[in-house]
């Protein structure tokens, strides 16, 4: 048998395999990004997957860069969550929650006329949002005023408090795909001055509070953190990806973190670099690697011991059953683009599953 499907270790979750489900956004919370009911079908639906990674999950209010994306940070929340936990763990699964700021890829209109905040006053420009209006371009954000700083750590630690409390099995910090962390990390979106802009060691502080942060509350073993050096989606670049990736592999080893889970390229092709061998080469914990892998080069790549475990995305919008298909080698279902962040049921927990031999 392959050893997808062997059990694995990431730091205190035990796992029955290690086909992860990686985090998708969906946009099917109701208002006030309270999670649905359809959500708690969705996720039980792929409770077969070794850990499903929930989809990005804002850490505090006015922080939306998508429609109908959940929150973690109201009673309301919390509870419609846990009704999602329950749902998964009584089908045999394990779920973490992904904590995200959307920082300048969120939208006024998406946040009562707030203007989105990052570390520099510098735009998304290759892309356009989804407002309630249809599509708009990005707005130029507000630079964080270093006094602000803290309020941000507190938000992750109050949104991690709420997972837990949730019912959650930890959580994954996401500092990857041009988010609030990603853009403090990588120089083309962070050009501050002070002690969270410049080298590497400053533009990582804001991640690193984070981490210490969200730690306190579960411990180190139950966080995973989310990295995504290489990605130019929401107009992101950074002047060395692979030092970048390297450095920071070497700094997160002293945590004993659950895992790392790493994006080894570009959603968008743009942006070519090897990121995974510099994070094997220094990372001595875990390692998720994620982004187009199929069963015959995850199998591979944890045989070469590159990975421990892979995370798909896509497969398992269309594929409930992703983890079963694999075994049997079956055919997939094609995903439907088109329903992917839109309302409703279709293209979200009408997917079919194997039948019965």
């Amino acid at each position: 048998m392959s050893n997808l499907f062997h059990p694995v270790q990431l730091g205190a979750v035990a796992l029955d395999n290690r086909v992860l489900m990686a985090p998708l956004t969906r946009s099917r919370a109701d208002a006030g990004h309270i999670p649905s009911d359809l959500m708690v079908d969705y996720y039980a639906q792929r409770a077969s997957a070794g850990l499903i990674i929930a989809e990005a999950t804002m850490v505090m209010e006015h922080g939306s860069a998508f429609i109908n994306e959940p929150g973690i940070y109201s009673e309301a929340q919390v509870q419609a969550w846990q009704k999602v936990t329950e749902a998964v763990h009584a089908e045999g699964g394990k779920i973490f929650l992904q904590l995200w700021h959307g920082g300048r890829a969120c939208h006024p209109d998406l946040n009562g006329g707030r203007v989105p905040v990052a570390p520099s006053a510098i735009a998304i420009t290759n892309d356009e949002v989804h407002t309630l209006d249809g599509k708009k371009p990005y707005t130029v954000p507000r630079a964080l005023d270093d006094a602000e700083i803290p309020a941000i750590v507190e938000g992750f630690a109050q949104a991690a408090r709420n997972a837990k409390r949730a019912g959650f099995d930890g959580v994954e910090v996401h500092g990857a795909n041009g988010y609030l962390l990603d853009q403090f990390l990588r120089d083309g979106s962070n050009q501050r001055q002070g002690p969270y802009g410049g080298s590497i060691e400053n533009r990582a502080r804001l991640l690193l509070e984070v981490l210490d942060a969200v730690t306190a509350v579960w411990g180190e073993d139950r966080v995973g953190v989310r990295l995504s050096p290489l990605n130019s989606f929401n107009s992101m670049k950074d002047s060395d990806p692979a030092g970048l990736a390297a450095w920071l592999a070497k700094r997160l080893n002293d945590y004993d973190l659950a895992y790392l889970h790493l994006m080894r390229s570009d959603f968008l092709g743009e942006q070519q670099g090897d990121v995974v061998n510099p994070v094997r080469q220094h990372y001595r914990g875990k390692l998720i690697l994620n982004m187009g892998y199929n069963a015959e080069e995850s199998s591979q790549v944890i045989a070469d011991e590159q990975a421990d475990a892979v995370a798909f995305g896509v497969p398992f919008i269309a594929n409930p059953d992703l983890v079963e298909r694999l075994k049997q080698s079956a055919d997939l279902n094609e995903p439907d683009p088109s329903t992917f962040y839109t309302p409703g049921a279709a293209g979200y927990t009408d997917y079919p599953t194997l039948q019965p031999a």
